[in-house]
């Protein structure tokens, strides 16, 4: 900023640059004696076993190349959609963030080690490595999907957008048609699917059939909105149920809301059930009825 507002002050006004110059110096010091901490790289074992698979000796070329294919899918979908509404179609945005390497063999059961790609700019240490984050989420809705409640597997995939489930599936789908297991290795700690019907199982709960998801106008009045955390309660005027749900993020300002406490109001939700669940609810748009 500084360099940007110095090349538009004119050389005659040497006041004005010399009192920008000297702030830019000052700047540039202290810059220099920043210690700058990058995150790790994100690091997981992924192993194999079944049909495709020679015991720790080997695993079929066509197998692995598939199964790594769709991991790494998985993995970019889940990792954009955190920030980005993903289309059904198309390159997954910004997938180049989300690039694994394979950078070994792992002992006993066949598998890889993989590890998150350098990036050209290394990101500052203010959260864990997107790639990480991916990981773990696509590692918590397998395991939920495996043998949780419906309102436990709702909660993990509230805010997952379809096009990422569906990489889910057909990365278990690999595993499935193959009649192969696998097993993920996340900060030390395995996580196992056992066997095709645990597989298959998993991947029959994240088919649209179980997952309920659709767009809904509802008459009522809001009854409280936390602007922080972004969670609302809504009146609905059929029968004084009350909902609670998220805002979501086309909604910049979620306190304007507070003005319309107790108003007349129409508003847009989208909503999502995953088989006996309760609803979840996300708050797209609002406006304020006048009788």
């Amino acid at each position: 900023m500084l360099e940007r507002l110095i090349s538009r002050i004119p050389e005659a006004n040497v006041i004005d640059r010399m009192s920008l110059e000297a702030r830019k110096k000052e700047v540039e010091t202290s810059l220099s004696t920043l210690k700058l901490t990058y995150y790790e790289p994100a690091r997981a074992r992924l192993t194999f076993r079944g049909k495709p698979t020679v015991k720790s000796h080997g695993i079929f070329a066509k197998f692995a190349a598939n199964a790594i294919d769709k991991f790494a899918i998985m993995v970019a979908a889940i990792g954009a959609s955190q920030t980005i509404e993903l289309g059904s179609r198309g390159i997954i945005p910004n997938i180049e963030e989300y690039q694994l390497m394979i950078t070994g063999t792992t002992m006993g059961s066949f598998g890889f080690e993989i590890e998150e790609a350098p990036k050209d700019e290394q990101k500052l240490l203010t959260e864990f490595s997107p790639v990480k984050a991916a990981l773990d989420k696509a590692n918590l809705i397998m395991e939920l999907s495996a043998g949780s409640s419906d309102d436990d597997l709702a909660e993990a995939i509230a805010d997952e957008n379809p096009r990422a489930i569906e990489a889910i599936r057909a990365f278990l789908e690999v595993m499935e048609n193959n009649d192969a297991s696998f097993a993920l290795e996340l900060d030390g700690k395995s996580h196992q699917f056992i066997d095709v019907e645990q597989i298959k199982r998993i991947r029959e709960r994240l088919t649209p059939e179980n997952i309920h998801e659709g767009d809904r106008e509802i008459l009522g009045k809001f009854q409280g909105i936390l602007p922080t955390r972004r969670t609302f309660e809504f009146m609905i005027k059929e029968n004084n149920e009350v909902i609670i749900g998220k805002v979501g993020p086309e909604i910049e300002d979620p306190s304007k809301i507070n003005r319309i406490i107790e108003k007349p109001t129409k508003i847009l939700v989208h909503t999502k059930q995953v088989g006996t669940s309760r609803p979840r609810y996300t708050l797209n748009d609002y406006e304020e009825i006048h009788e």
